[in-house]
């Protein structure tokens, strides 16, 4: 080859490399835009669309830039093509709808963004580096936020509205706060110095926003996350220390301002209450019950394919969400969007059962695995309690299991191409279709994937 060709095809490989690299900056930009709602507190920037400019250009960048360091659309996995049909039914259950097909159909483009997102994210995600990085930003601008919302409102009851976006209701805050808890401990445990000491700082925060939003479900949340997190950096990570420090600490604030959420929790018992924030914890829990009650006789009325996306609102006659994700999934989205919506998840369930399983990942893929897991158990049991059936969180931290899972798999791959010995008998490890392919259940990392 010629000195000439030699540098033209280093040229390309540079120019391909700035492309990709581009792709995930703008993917990285709009993380950051979802996340932390700049513009609800710097208002100059709430006369700009950054999130439409952020995603259009990670989406463009993506589709004119080079295939080099990202995956290929055929890698894309089944649970991706689950959460595609499920936009396109809660698509159809819009356009068909006996109620509002214009709302719905609104409604349902604007949850499809999830998909683009979602698909972005698992081709870009190639090594740990990128998905840490990804992870990150979640778990970093969560505190950031708590720590604004306590500031700001900490005179206002429940934080209500104080930051705008997914951030604005009470529930749908205490939601995210617990979601994005395992990501901040697995960042805690795996620093040191001074950013050790913002992590300490940011979950303090998350603690004391959770309790003043005195959200019943995201408690509820918070304890399913905090055992199954406790079981594994606690328990199986052989920190023990750590579970007496959390259980210290929660007392503590608890104590000193848990006392509406107390209120909340015993309106549920109090015939008569006394006061006016039990009178309003006491109608909030009997319209619940009317909720779910009016939920199901929808669900029995359209039970195929539902009312259409956000319409039960308004057949609720109440004009709110029922607070159980599952019921809201089902009356909105039919039986079709129901199982299409607990099989996507199940998928992500079975990602991680399959890296739980194994015995010698690294570090870093360990503790990502445990913060994951933390956090999809909490998402099952708090979505019990609360409307969280369109909110993005939940669908990332599954596009965080499948870009794990495959980053795990590629490099199984690498290491059995270079021939590597596995060590016992070799079995497939990948979850979706893919051109056959074996891969050593023992077979260790290489440095490149740390």
């Amino acid at each position: 080859m010629s000195l000439e060709a030699t540098r033209t095809n280093a040229d390309s490989l540079r120019d391909q490399r700035l492309k990709s690299a581009s792709g995930f900056f703008w993917l990285s930009a709009f993380y950051f835009v979802y996340c932390t709602r700049p513009e609800d507190w710097i208002r100059p920037l709430g006369l700009v669309p950054i999130a439409k400019l952020t995603a259009v250009g990670a989406i463009l960048t993506f589709v004119l830039g080079s295939r080099q360091g990202r995956r290929r659309f055929h890698e894309v996995p089944v649970e991706a093509h689950y959460l595609l049909g499920l936009i396109g039914g809660l698509l159809l259950s819009s356009v068909l709808s006996p109620v509002w097909r214009g709302g719905a159909v609104s409604h349902t483009l604007d949850f499809s963004k999830v998909y683009i997102a979602w698909t972005l994210t698992f081709l870009l995600m190639t090594n740990m580096a990128k998905l840490r990085r990804i992870v990150f930003i979640q778990a970093f601008s969560v505190p950031i936020i708590c720590t604004i919302a306590v500031i700001k409102g900490h005179s206002i009851p429940r934080l209500d509205g104080v930051i705008g976006g997914i951030y604005s209701n009470p529930n749908d805050f205490a939601f995210a706060i617990v979601l994005s808890y395992p990501f901040c401990f697995m960042f805690l445990l795996t620093t040191r110095g001074v950013r050790k000491l913002f992590w300490l700082f940011g979950m303090f925060s998350m603690a004391a926003a959770l309790v003043l939003t005195a959200s019943r479900g995201g408690f509820v949340t918070l304890m399913a996350t905090g055992i199954v997190g406790l079981w594994h950096f606690g328990v199986r990570g052989k920190r023990h220390s750590l579970i007496v420090v959390t259980g210290v600490v929660t007392v503590l604030l608890l104590t000193v301002a848990g006392g509406p959420l107390k209120k909340r929790f015993e309106a549920i018992w109090i015939d008569n209450p006394e006061t006016r924030q039990e009178a309003r914890a006491s109608s909030s829990f009997e319209d619940r019950k009317y909720l779910m009650e009016r939920a199901l006789e929808g669900w029995a009325h359209y039970p195929l394919l539902g009312m259409g996306t956000r319409n039960f609102e308004i057949y609720s006659l109440d004009w709110h969400e029922v607070h159980m994700t599952y019921l809201e999934v089902a009356v909105e989205g039919g039986i079709v969007g129901l199982t299409l919506y607990l099989l996507f998840f199940a998928r992500g369930f079975r990602n991680l059962h399959i890296l739980l399983k194994r015995k010698d990942l690294t570090r870093d893929v360990q503790m990502m695995t445990w913060a994951l897991h933390s956090s999809l158990i909490g998402f099952v049991v708090g979505a019990l309690f609360a409307p969280e059936a369109y909110q993005y969180f939940p669908f990332f931290t599954v596009a965080y299991t499948s870009a794990l899972f495959a980053i795990v798999r590629d490099q199984d791959a690498a290491n059995l191409a270079a021939g590597e010995s596995p060590g016992s008998p070799v079995r497939k490890l990948t979850s979706w279709t893919l051109p056959a392919t074996t891969i050593p259940q023992t077979a260790p990392l290489s440095p490149s994937a740390k």
